[in-house]
């Protein structure tokens, strides 16, 4: 299955948090999009491993991704290691995907900024001729470079280098973030407090989305950096 948009995330809400306005968008519009989470989030907090897949995949459903994957990587202590960039390439060459959303280059959870050079280096790799791999098949893959790489923002405030407006599906993806509702406020939760977990930590993702809305006109939008120049074949396409 070629895919249009493949959005990786390290944790498995990471995707929810930051950039599932856009994907909603774009999944509307006819697009299609795969997820791809790198490990469980065994490390947090609240949850379990188990319960924080059943979450991820209901919100995938609710969403309407192809699919979810999920590597199983070491939560807090993943490498950028050969391994890890080549279960990732692996991924990339068997959906093809176009672009790739990838998590934010420099963020508070150590993660975040280590998985993006991860993902990064794997897409590069991807395109490589001399680096084989195999489907879960046994055959030969072919070569795949996505595109372009985003990274979506997170919790650091970084200047965006584009947005996309998500104004239209704001409630959607509010919706699709309490799906993890082990991770978030819940007021009948007896699990240690966390920063995620205030009653008004739904109206900090709205204010971020408005902040970087506002500028480009946009009542929300979800803001992305990239790591080389954006080209564009056509100004009346740029708002």
């Amino acid at each position: 299955m070629k895919i249009d948009i493949l959005a990786i995330g390290v944790h498995p809400d990471d995707i929810e948090l930051s950039c599932s306005g856009t994907l909603l968008k774009h999944i509307q519009q006819g697009y299609s999009v795969g997820l791809l989470d790198l490990t469980q989030g065994e490390l947090g907090t609240r949850g379990t491993p188990k319960l924080r897949l059943e979450e991820a995949e209901t919100a995938r459903m609710m969403m309407g991704a192809h699919f979810r994957l999920n590597l199983g990587m070491a939560d807090g202590f993943f490498e950028v290691s050969k391994e890890n960039k080549l279960s990732i390439v692996q991924v990339l060459r068997t959906y093809q995907p176009t672009i790739v959303l990838a998590n934010a280059l420099r963020d508070r959870h150590i993660d975040h900024g280590r998985a993006a050079q991860l993902i990064h280096d794997a897409c590069f790799l991807s395109g490589l001729q001399k680096i084989a791999t195999s489907d879960d098949s046994g055959r030969p893959q072919e070569r795949w470079r996505p595109k372009a790489v985003y990274h979506y923002i997170q919790d650091y405030h970084l200047p965006p280098d584009f947005v996309v407006d998500i104004s239209e599906v704001m409630e959607q993806k509010i919706a699709l973030i309490q799906a993890f509702h082990s991770q978030f406020y819940n007021p009948d939760s007896r699990e240690l407090e966390t920063p995620l977990t205030g009653s008004d930590f739904f109206e900090f993702i709205k204010a971020r989305a408005k902040e970087y809305g506002r500028p480009a006109g946009f009542s929300y939008a979800e803001g992305f950096q990239v790591q080389r120049t954006i080209g564009v074949r056509n100004l009346l396409n740029l708002v």
